[in-house]
């Protein structure tokens, strides 16, 4: 089962998500929802490298039972911030879909640090 934590801070801004394990859907390079989970938060930390002008913090572990995460600083601009959150709430709203879908395959939650 592929688990995705997001982490917000206490103004409820994601600044951290973790994606872990893989779904089991389908056989090695055909599994669709480990592609999707890919795709989304590929493209999600694409996004904001390219659009925001951030570069994500990432740790990854493809091998190992998959393992991504991404983290920002907190060195950012307002305007950075605003872009960065827009991109980590549309990948959190597309992995939620994904899990909508695929209940038995992927599990997303959303912690807030306090």
């Amino acid at each position: 089962m592929i688990k995705g934590i997001f982490y917000r801070n206490e103004s409820g801004m994601i600044h951290q998500f973790c994606i872990s394990g893989h779904a089991g859907a389908g056989e090695y390079g055909e599994d669709i929802v480990c592609a999707a989970v890919s795709a989304l938060s590929l493209n999600a930390i694409n996004s904001v490298d390219s659009l925001a002008g951030v570069t994500m913090q990432i740790e990854a572990d493809h091998e190992n039972g998959g393992f991504l995460q991404a983290s920002i600083t907190d060195d950012l601009t307002q305007e950075q911030k605003n872009v960065v959150q827009v991109l980590l709430e549309s990948l959190l709203l597309g992995l939620e879909s994904v899990q909508e879908e695929y209940q038995q395959y992927i599990q997303i939650q959303t912690i807030t640090n306090h």
